[in-house]
Order: C-alpha cells, then sequence, then structure tokens
C-alpha cells in the first residue's frame, strides 16, 4: 500500500513534458473542432432537410391557384366601356405586357429591390424583422417580399400573426416554385389594393387618372405604386401632399436602382399630376337600366354555355348607340312633367334585334325597377294594330268598311258597350280611318268578327307570351304586358313581317380573350305575318300623323305633324293609368311608356309627354340623314281615295282624299260621282245611257 501510495506521489509529482502538454491541447482542439463540425454538419443536415421537406411539400401540395374575382366589363357598339359589375372586387385582369414599364419598375424599387433575386422570401428581411419585432413586443410585419404580398392577397387574411406570415412563406415559396417571375410580377399587380375599391393596377389607373395601366406617365406610376403602402394614407384623392411626398421619395428610390435618370427624376417630380377620379365616376354610370338588362341576358347565355358570369372577367360588348340613348335621355328630361310621372323607353334595330336605347326610369338611384322589362301594364290602343294583323289574314283589308255607331256587344249573359275617348261616334269608316283616329267600335266588332282565337293565334306568333281573356274589351288592350315586348312586336312589322328578338348582346369574350358567344344575324327570320300585310299596316299607322283623317276624333298623332320631318308609323295608346307611343321609321323602332308606380291615377293630364318624348327622340337620331320612305312591295299598290267613303278621289270628292295602298286586285273601281242618283235620259237630246258614264272620273 505504501509503495503505491509512493507511486502516485511520485507521479505527480513528475512534471509534464511539452511536448505532452502540446499533445493534449491538440487533442482538445481537435475535439472540439470535431464537436463544431458535427454541429455544422447537423445544421447543414437540418437545412437540406428542411429545404428537400419544403420542396416535397411544395410538390405534393401542388401549384396554388391563382383566381380571384374581377371585374366584368360592358362596352357600347361603339367599343367604349360605359360600365362594369364585379361581385367584391373591382378588378380588370391585364397582361404585364400592357402595364407601363414604369408602375413596374416603381413598384419593385420601394416594395422589393431584389424581387428577381429572393426565392419568394428574403432571410435577411425577415430576421432583421424577427429581430426588431422581438425587441418591440410587436406583432410580426414587415420583411413581406412582393410574391409573400401576393400570396396575401391570393389566400389570407391581413391579420398580424407569425402563423399568418408563416403560411404566407409557404404559399409564396409554392408560387416561386410554380410560376415564373413576370406571372408573379403580373399577379401581384393585378390583385393589390389601392383604395376606393379598385383592386389592380388597370382598375386604379382608370380610376385615378382615367386611362388604362399602359398609358400611365413616369410621374402617375411613382404616385400610384406609393398607394398600396396605405390606401387610405396615401391615396391621393384623400391627401394630394401626402401621396406627391412619397411619390417623390419613390421617385428618389427608383434613381438609386438605376431605372431613372437625375434628370428624368427631376422631371416627373416636376410634372403636375391631373386627378380624373370625377370622370371616372360619371364614364361608370352610364345607362344603368340597359346594364341591368344586358345583365340578365348574358347571365343566361353563358349559363346555357355551362359558365357562371359570377366568376367574371368577361368582356361583354353590346347594342348600345351612345347617340340614341343621350338623345333619348334628353328627351325625357326635356319632356316629362316635373312630378311623380315616371317613364320607360326603349329603341331598337327592326332589323337586327339590337336594343340600342334603354331608360327604364326617371332615377335610377330612387328605383332601379325596369319599367321597360319588368312592369307589366296595359296597352290600349298600342294593341290594335296586332288586332287588325290577324283581321288583314281573315279578309280584311285598309278599306273594309265596319259601322262605328254606339254598339253594344252581347257575350256570355253580358253586355259591353265600348267608348270613344270623347263619347262621340261615327257612321261607317275604313280600317285604314280606324287606325289613324283609334275607333274603339272598329276594334271590338273587329275581334267579334274575327273570333278570339284568331287573335290570339296572331298574338302567340309574335311570341308576346300573354293569353287574353274571352271578352270585348280585349281588343282595346286590356292584357298586361312589358313595354319591351310589344315595341318589339311594332319592330316585326317594321321588319316586313320578319320575327324580331330584342337583345343587348353582340359579344361576349372572356378574360384570355377568346370569343364565346357572337350573335348571329345569318340564322333564317320567321315570318310572322306576310311581308303585305307588314306593309299595309304600316302604311295605316302613317295614318295618325295625318290630319285629313279628322272627323267625329281627331287622329291620334295629328299634333306632332308640325314637328315630324320624315315619314314615321306608329300607334299611340292610353288608359285610365298608362299612356303608351310605339312607332317606326323605315330603320328603328321606339317605344314610350308612361304611368304612375303605385296606384291607378289619371294620367291623361301629362299624356302630351309620351308623344313628345317619342317625337323628339326620332327626330334627334335622324337628324343630318335624308328621309326614306318605307318600301313597298309589288304585291300592294296605292290608291287615292276619298277618306269617307273608299271610292277613288276625283274631281268629284266633296271629302278628304288620302293614299291608301292595299292589295293587288283589291283596288276600288268606283270613284266620287257628280250626282246622288240616276237621272232618265231626254230622247231628243240624243244621247243613250252610256253617255251617262261620264259623270265618272
Amino acid at each position: 500500500m505504501e509503495n503505491e501510495l509512493e507511486k502516485g506521489v511520485a507521479n505527480e509529482a513528475t512534471p509534464e513534458s511539452p511536448e505532452q502538454s502540446t499533445s493534449r491541447v491538440k487533442k482538445r482542439k481537435s475535439k472540439r473542432k470535431h464537436r463544431v463540425l458535427l454541429a455544422l454538419l447537423g445544421i447543414v443536415i437540418l437545412i437540406v432537410s428542411a429545404l428537400i421537406s419544403l420542396r416535397i411539400y411544395a410538390q405534393i401540395a401542388g401549384a396554388p391557384p391563382l383566381t380571384v374575382p374581377k371585374a366584368t366589363v360592358f362596352l357600347n357598339a361603339e367599343g367604349e366601356q360605359i360600365g362594369d359589375h364585379y361581385t367584391s372586387e373591382r378588378r380588370y385582369w391585364v397582361k404585364l405586357d400592357n402595364i407601363s414599364p414604369h408602375i413596374v419598375d416603381a413598384t419593385i424599387a420601394v416594395e422589393d429591390q431584389n424581387f428577381y433575386a429572393h426565392h419568394g422570401f428574403n432571410i435577411k428581411r425577415i430576421g432583421a424583422a424577427v429581430i426588431e419585432n422581438v425587441k418591440s413586443g410587436g406583432k410580426a410585419q414587415g420583411a413581406s417580399t412582393l410574391t409573400q404580398q401576393y400570396a396575401r392577397n391570393l389566400y389570407l387574411s391581413h391579420e398580424k400573426t407569425w402563423t399568418r406570415k408563416i403560411n404566407e412563406a409557404l404559399y409564396a415559396y409554392r408560387l416561386e416554385v410554380f410560376y415564373s417571375k413576370d406571372e408573379i410580377l403580373e399577379g401581384y399587380l393585378n390583385t393589390v389594393y389601392y383604395g376606393h375599391g379598385m383592386y389592380g393596377v388597370e382598375a386604379a389607373s382608370r380610376f385615378y387618372f382615367g386611362k388604362s395601366a399602359n398609358d400611365l406617365t413616369l410621374s402617375e406610376a411613382a404616385m400610384l405604386s406609393g398607394i398600396p403602402k396605405g390606401p387610405t394614407y396615401y391615396s391621393p384623392v384623400a391627401d394630394f401632399e401626402r401621396a406627391t411626398n412619397r411619390q417623390h421619395l419613390i421617385l428618389q428610390l427608383m434613381e438609386e436602382e438605376g431605372y431613372i435618370t437625375a434628370e428624368e427624376n427631376q422631371t416627373a417630380a416636376a410634372q403636375p399630376v391631373a386627378l380624373k377620379n370625377n370622370e371616372w365616376k360619371v364614364a361608370n354610370s352610364q345607362a344603368p337600366y340597359f346594364l341591368d338588362t344586358a345583365w340578365v341576358e348574358a347571365s343566361a347565355i353563358l349559363e346555357e354555355l355551362g359558365l357562371n358570369i359570377d366568376t367574371g372577367g368577361w368582356e361583354i360588348a353590346t347594342t348600345l348607340n351612345k347617340v340614341h340613348q343621350n338623345a333619348a335621355e334628353k328627351a325625357v328630361i326635356d319632356q316629362m312633367p316635373k312630378n311623380a310621372l315616371q317613364v320607360g323607353f326603349v329603341s331598337m334595330d327592326h332589323k337586327t334585334g339590337y336594343i340600342t336605347a334603354l331608360v327604364g326610369g326617371r332615377s335610377y338611384a330612387d328605383s332601379k325597377f325596369n319599367r321597360v322589362t319588368q312592369a307589366k301594364r296595359q296597352p290600349g290602343s298600342t294593341m290594335k294594330p296586332l288586332l287588325y294583323a290577324s283581321a288583314l289574314q281573315h279578309g280584311y283589308s285598309p278599306l273594309t268598311f265596319v259601322d262605328v255607331s254606339q254598339t253594344t256587344i252581347k257575350y256570355d249573359g253580358k253586355e259591353y258597350t265600348p267608348r270613344n275617348i270623347n263619347g262621340k261616334y261615327g257612321d261607317e269608316i275604313s280600317m285604314a280611318q280606324a287606325v289613324a283616329i283609334s275607333d274603339n267600335v272598329y276594334a271590338v266588332k273587329t275581334l267579334d268578327d274575327i273570333g278570339y282565337k284568331a287573335f290570339q293565334r296572331t298574338l302567340d306568333d309574335f311570341k308576346l307570351g300573354i293569353e287574353i281573356s274571352h271578352v270585348p274589351s280585349s281588343a282595346l288592350g286590356t292584357t298586361n304586358l312589358t313595354l319591351q315586348k310589344l315595341t318589339a312586336a311594332y319592330a316585326t312589322v317594321a321588319n316586313n313581317g320578319q320575327a324580331v328578338t330584342p337583345t343587348t348582346i353582340m359579344k361576349i369574350t372572356d378574360e384570355h380573350g377568346n370569343v364565346l358567344y357572337e350573335a348571329s344575324q345569318d340564322k333564317e327570320a320567321r315570318q310572322v305575318i306576310p311581308k303585305k300585310d307588314a306593309y299595309l299596316l304600316t302604311h295605316m299607322m302613317t295614318g295618325m300623323f295625318n290630319k285629313d283623317y279628322h272627323t267625329y276624333l281627331y287622329a291620334t298623332g295629328a299634333s306632332l305633324a308640325n314637328k315630324l320631318t320624315r315619314p314615321y308609323a306608329g300607334k299611340s295608346g292610353t288608359t285610365d293609368a298608362d299612356q303608351w307611343m310605339i312607332g317606326y321609321s323605315p330603320s328603328i323602332t321606339a317605344g314610350v311608356w308612361n304611368g304612375f308606380d303605385e296606384g291607378v291615377l289619371d294620367v291623361t293630364n301629362d299624356g302630351a309627354a309620351t308623344k313628345e318624348v317619342w317625337a323628339q327622340f326620332m327626330e334627334s337620331v335622324h337628324r343630318g340623314t335624308d328621309p326614306k320612305p318605307f318600301p313597298a312591295p309589288s304585291s300592294v299598290t296605292a290608291v287615292d281615295v276619298e277618306i269617307s267613303s273608299g271610292k277613288l278621289a276625283n274631281k268629284h270628292c266633296t271629302g278628304a282624299t288620302a293614299t291608301v295602298y292595299v292589295t293587288v286586285g283589291e283596288e276600288p273601281t268606283k270613284g266620287c260621282a257628280a250626282i246622288d242618283k240616276y237621272i232618265e235620259p231626254k230622247e231628243q237630246d240624243g244621247n243613250s245611257w252610256w253617255d251617262w258614264l261620264n259623270i265618272f272620273d
């Protein structure tokens, strides 16, 4: 034991040699290096594993969808935007090539200078933001790249939490894996919020500057790119001075990043910026009733194609003619009385069915109810031309005379006595005169003669979608229908009897420029009534403007005669609660309705407004063009007749005369006589009874 202790003491006392000390230090360093290398290797393996896992996650998760709601744009017939429709975000998607390079450069300079270098997120910026947030004790904020912001715009909320930031980074990485930088940049510029309900650079550019994003100047681009940092705070509409200060900051950043020169910076900073947001509001509020109608029609068209209009992004070319729409709106303003009387107006090209103008009420802001397409009212005497269209197919002609003295019609054990508007009645009159003066007895007797089934078949042929009651008053327009349907029926007559289907849509294009629908004019038109009868009706309806038809009733449009510069055909109608006027030229058909929305109120005091609106519109849209007659088919011929008798006009006629068209072969053969009865000639005169034929011209 002692020997061992002695040995131990001896060993302890034995000094360590330099070689031994150096060796021990080297071993310690070697172990330390080994541990560091192992730690570094572990970190590398961990990072590589994380990156591989991230890549695997991205591949498994796949490409994130880039679908966002887009506004649907409406164009008029001239190709100009007249409005839009959007669900929650007003956005017009545009390709990167159609965005000004100034806005691209300005956005990168202020939001993400290393955009083309990183892979979705910037590690240094994230690290700095984390340290800053830890120091301040705040929530996760800052450090977002354009890709991360795009991811947030697409998939996430804007709450400031670490969970959202992590998800934002994951989405950003997936975007970078599956999409190119230009695709991401295009997406960002089309989704970022610029304030005032404008999402994306195109909507913002139109709102603030009244131009496409492709046309932005450097000065405008710098101001616009500063807004997303604080859409309410930096909006030039809200605070122009603050927006200008940020614009100058961005121009300086663009100079530092080499996007612009110092001279360009100075020039852009000094250039005045003109805001056009007020003009934008006006431009996007045109023809609101028409746009509602077009939206409904386009929805139905896309639904038939298996598509949903609510996805947005559609470009819808409509039939709206801006000259016609302006003329219609002005006529309403000029001619409507200053009371609660409402109005509906629609015009259409009867060769195509294109609706060229539509006014559904006096104020869209006060009421969105469309009185052209939604209001069903009694058309009164404007229904009579369709009754006479049926009569022409059942043996009647414009010179068919009917006794129009006061009459009582018996039906189903009841009695009905039609009354004229002034309580006066005539003797025998022709259909031509009955149309001109709108005699009610003639209409009721005609319906009683041809029958309800015949009239209903004609209405079905016009596709009015109504069923008349089997009562005599049905001849006087007591069945409710819309102004659009009845105007389309008149347009059918104007179109030589060929069916006219009113439409507001010319073409629908998707966001990629693919034409999905285009109105066709090549389809074979359906003949509703014979061409001959269509012309006979047209010419009879020109009589409403002819004062020569005045008798116990006035020609219903005679008050307009001095205001009209060309041939028109038309018919007015009056009920206790409604005033109608529908008519056409050789190229355009227009219909006007006036009445009150609620209650049966007397509209006769304001009856002139309906015809005046129609006349002002028709004269306005034809101004500067040569008057054209209605072309007559070869199956009809013109005859000059005495209105009261229907006999051929000659120098012996004592009554007013007019030109009336009849079917070839149905011309009257007798003229007006110089005497009322035959007198036996005296033999000594040497005249035979043949000589008395000279009394006829």
